[in-house]
């Protein structure tokens, strides 16, 4: 079954700092681009960042430009996103998703998401 699994959020003050793991099973990522996602209470899922399958080029939404950093160790088969100075309008459901190659802005050209994880930037 192919599956992906998001681990590492939680509540953490402002200016903290989270790592989220994004971890295949079933299918290898390295053909594959992935994408974070967020969804907070009432808002549309938005895209916040990304990384190719195999130069491996970042991009990353302008609110988290310098904030946070996605990477990908293919040997581990998981992709991480490092979001450092958090700040409470980061607060929402983090997703990846996985599609091949290339990175997308759009979220329904993504073939695999996974169930999300719970960041909350709350003093």
């Amino acid at each position: 079954q192919l599956q992906l699994v998001e681990s590492g959020g939680g509540l953490v003050q402002p200016g903290g700092s989270l790592r989220l793991s994004c971890a295949a099973s079933g299918f290898t990522l390295d053909y594959y681009a992935i994408g974070w996602f967020r969804q907070a209470p009432g808002k549309e899922r938005e895209g916040v960042s990304c990384i190719t399958s195999s130069s491996g080029s970042t991009n990353y939404a302008d609110s988290v430009k310098g904030r946070f950093t996605i990477s990908r160790d293919n040997a581990k088969n998981t992709v991480y996103l490092q979001m450092n100075s958090l700040k409470p309008e980061d607060t929402a459901v983090y997703y990846c998703a996985a599609r091949l190659t290339l990175c997308s802005d759009y979220v329904g050209e993504y073939d695999y998401w996974g169930q999300g994880t719970q960041v909350t930037v709350s003093s």
